[in-house]
């Protein structure tokens, strides 16, 4: 009689025990991403998170602004864990946004038809490397290109077209001086005058012209204010004074000699 066996377990733990190879590969770039869809899907759906449920587009806005802010809180610290983090949060505010935006009546879309839109723009403003185009010579040169095809694409009218106006002041002066540069409108042609915002103005394009970033150099400065002032209150503690009483002459006494607020807090 023809001996037969009979398997207990699973397809794939049968050819386990009789002792087939196991051929691993590792896991695809992106994998995880599915389960922060899964996830974001459940939380918006019924008996997911009540909060969850009530947001809409905006008013999740404030919190795309705090956590992207965050984020460049983290590359300015140069801090690698922080930076892992921050990344996860903004990216949690794109699946939040593109689930809300799933359940639209009008004119739904959904995080597939957001990762599909964005390889396509990829894709065809990478000419030199996904067709036959013709290689960049340099960085700039390709930046020009960028901004070329997204004109066509968008079919936009004018130059300025595009620029987001929601953004900080010093940081759109510097977009606009950008793109009104590379249209070739000369410098004195640029906003110039007596007024704070007309100097402001002026101080930013000279910046972005000579190749800086004002919005990274005013930040700088204002971050190295904050810091003269947090080492003079932490002297005036060290003195037995509060900071919220003292007097003109006192901070001015404090902060006089405060040009590196890390060598400060380090003296005796």
């Amino acid at each position: 009689m023809r001996s037969t066996t009979t398997w207990s377990c699973g397809p794939i733990e049968a050819l386990r025990a009789a002792g087939a190879r196991v051929i691993g590969a590792p896991a695809p770039a992106g994998l995880e991403l599915l389960d922060a869809v899964t996830v974001m899907d459940r939380l918006r759906s019924p008996g997911g998170c009540p909060w969850d449920a009530e947001q809409d587009h905006d008013t999740l806005r404030q919190y795309l602004v705090e956590e992207t802010y965050e984020l460049l809180d983290a590359i300015a610290d140069r801090d690698r864990e922080a930076l892992r983090e921050e990344l996860g949060d903004v990216l949690l505010q794109v699946l939040f946004h593109a689930r809300v935006a799933a359940e639209d009546a009008a004119d739904p879309f959904d995080i597939d038809a957001v990762a599909a839109g964005l390889v396509s723009k990829l894709v065809s403003r990478h000419p030199h490397v996904f067709a036959d185009g013709s290689a960049e010579l340099d960085a700039e040169s390709q930046h020009a290109r960028w901004e070329e095809l997204k004109q066509q694409e968008k079919q936009r009218k004018s130059i300025v077209d595009g620029v987001a106006l929601g953004q900080p002041a010093v940081a759109l002066a510097a977009k606009l001086v950008q793109r009104a540069n590379r249209a070739g409108i000369p410098a004195e042609a640029l906003p110039s005058g007596a007024s704070p915002g007309e100097a402001l103005f002026d101080i930013a394009a000279r910046t972005k012209l000579a190749g800086g970033d004002p919005e990274d150099e005013l930040r700088a400065v204002a971050l190295a204010f904050a810091e003269r002032i947090r080492a003079a209150e932490w002297r005036a503690r060290e003195s037995g004074r509060e900071p919220a009483q003292l007097t003109g002459d006192e901070w001015r006494e404090l902060m006089s000699d405060l040009s590196d607020p890390v060598a400060a807090r380090a003296e005796p």
